[in-house]
């Protein structure tokens, strides 16, 4: 990939970024999103009575599919636990969760964000750089696209030389 085409996909990253602002009710929610945040919370709650906070970011609504409907994810990046700093994420990043209709997937993520490649709608990711034979701080970031006949993420280790 030359210079010019990677900043093209970066550029539409930075179009095709998720809305930052879920502004429903907690009745919006899919069941599968919102039995997530209640396990959460009860998590946290047992930890020494902590009290669990979510940002209202941590809902988003994103087309993960390319068909133009909005999809859900859940980014536990934006929860917090009082009696618990760390409780929903670490250096090795934060759990996301990615519901297209009934199917939901999870990744241990960085950060994420949407691009389009020619006809696919991808999912970029950066995660912990021991996926990519480092460490932490080592660059790591990995591409998946929505098989929808399949119902599964489809992505590859590229083999470099």
């Amino acid at each position: 990939m030359g210079i010019r085409n990677f900043g093209a996909i970066m550029a539409s990253v930075a179009l095709a970024a998720p809305a930052p602002v879920y502004a429903g009710t907690s009745g919006d929610v899919p069941p599968q999103l919102q039995t997530m945040i209640d396990e959460a919370a009860a998590v946290c709650a047992e930890l020494d009575g902590g009290k669990f906070a979510m940002e209202d970011t941590a809902i988003q609504r994103v087309d993960l599919d390319g068909d133009g409907d909005e999809d859900w994810a859940l980014n536990e990046s934006a929860f917090a636990c009082s009696t618990a700093a760390s409780m929903y994420g670490g250096t090795g990043g934060t759990m996301s969760h990615f519901l297209i209709d009934d199917s939901l997937a999870s990744m241990l993520t960085q950060d994420w964000g949407m691009a389009k490649l020619g006809p696919h709608t991808v999912l970029l990711a950066d995660v912990h750089g021991s996926q990519c034979d480092g460490i932490n701080p080592t660059p790591c970031v990995t591409a998946s696209v929505w098989d929808a006949e399949e119902k599964v993420w489809r992505s590859t280790g590229a083999s470099w030389e």
